[in-house]
């Protein structure tokens, strides 16, 4: 499932959207956010990290609510899409969490301390 990254700072009042990194799966997701990944390369002037995963090819008909678009914030990353990804992704990262598999960069931006 394809994620967009949208690095956004803020001028005053003003978001100025400071890059966009497209992935390809939740795996290349983790590999960006890993030790040593190119989101240690983030600006340190960041007001806002936006995960936007792309809604299914195919609708879930069982589950209406699996494809519904929702927001989960964690510090300053905001995580956007369908609540059935954002639920394994979210699974995903308390995992690698708990292993010591984010990086620092990624951690502090999320303003989460363990």
């Amino acid at each position: 499932m394809p994620i967009t990254i949208e690095f956004t700072v803020k001028d005053g009042e003003q978001s100025i959207k400071e890059d966009s990194v497209s992935l390809a799966s939740p795996g290349e997701l983790f590999d960006f956010i890993a030790p040593g990944g190119d989101c240690e390369k983030m600006p340190s002037d960041l007001s806002e990290i936006q995960l936007i995963l792309q809604s299914p090819e195919h609708p879930n008909v069982i589950n209406p609510l699996a494809d519904k678009r929702v927001t989960l914030q964690l510090g300053l990353v905001l995580i956007t899409g369908p609540l059935s990804e954002i639920i394994a992704v979210s699974q995903q990262l308390m995992d690698k969490m708990g292993r010591g598999e984010l990086s620092e960069a990624f951690l502090a931006a999320a303003h989460v301390q363990y």
